[in-house]
């Protein structure tokens, strides 16, 4: 059973915590995550409606289906359409903190990149379900709630926030390909996949941790040396 996703609108010093699970084998919701101060900030897509596979609508037989879970195919479909929406909220904070009045471009362009990643994965995870005879689901993504970071440190720390939780749906995914012996999908994930995510929550935290202790955000020009050191760098090696 696949267990729909909750979204939570009680807010935490302004901001909505995330749904607080993604699914497990006995269908209710476990753990939770809370959001960082300030953030007005939630998970805009309503994958509530998601129906468990028994309830899918009628499908003809695929003729290359062979092997796949549903419960596998339907944690796919639901982590996709997570990819979708990690992928607009980065391109929003890009799009904000390239603005005149709030001028990072180094940090747009970070925030740029990390957004054509996840819509790059949820891409390769569409191009699985087709190899595996599966049948895509989309869900309505939404518009982030939050459009407005008012500092970069404020946007690293949101996208730590959302990075974790995106990592969280991964993990499930693991599992649940190992308890279902999918060994296809569980070397798909662990070659090339996990340790992508892994690293780039390092690196996020890396950064957060950087900024914090050059004072940002109550400091301007720690934000501004710091993207001009760091991010600045990335960029011309990229």
């Amino acid at each position: 059973m696949v267990a729909q996703l909750h979204e939570y609108t009680k807010k935490q010093r302004g901001c909505p915590a995330l749904p607080a699970a993604l699914f497990d084998h006995g269908g209710e919701p476990r753990g939770s995550y809370r959001g960082p101060r300030g953030f007005a900030f939630t998970l805009a897509f309503t994958p509530a409606t998601l129906p468990v596979p028994s309830a899918m609508l009628p499908a003809p037989p695929s003729q290359v289906r062979q092997s796949y879970h549903p419960d596998c195919e339907a944690a796919i479909n639901s982590h996709f359409n997570l990819e979708f929406h990690a992928s607009s909220v980065c391109l929003a904070a890009a799009v904000y903190l390239y603005r005149y009045d709030v001028a990072l471009k180094h940090f747009s362009w970070f925030f740029v990149r990390r957004s054509l990643e996840h819509s790059g994965w949820a891409r390769r995870l569409m191009r699985l379900q087709n190899q595996r005879g599966s049948r895509i689901r989309f869900q309505d993504i939404g518009r982030p709630v939050s459009i407005e970071w008012k500092s970069g440190l404020k946007a690293m720390k949101c996208t730590l926030f959302l990075e974790k939780f995106v990592n969280r749906s991964l993990r499930h995914l693991h599992q649940l390909a190992i308890d279902k012996s999918d060994p296809h999908l569980h070397r798909f994930l662990a070659t090339h996949y996990s340790s992508q995510q892994v690293a780039f929550i390092s690196e996020l935290e890396g950064h957060v941790t950087t900024l914090s202790m050059m004072g940002a955000p109550d400091v301007d020009l720690a934000g501004s040396l710091f993207e001009k050191l760091t991010l600045g760098d990335s960029d011309k090696k990229n």
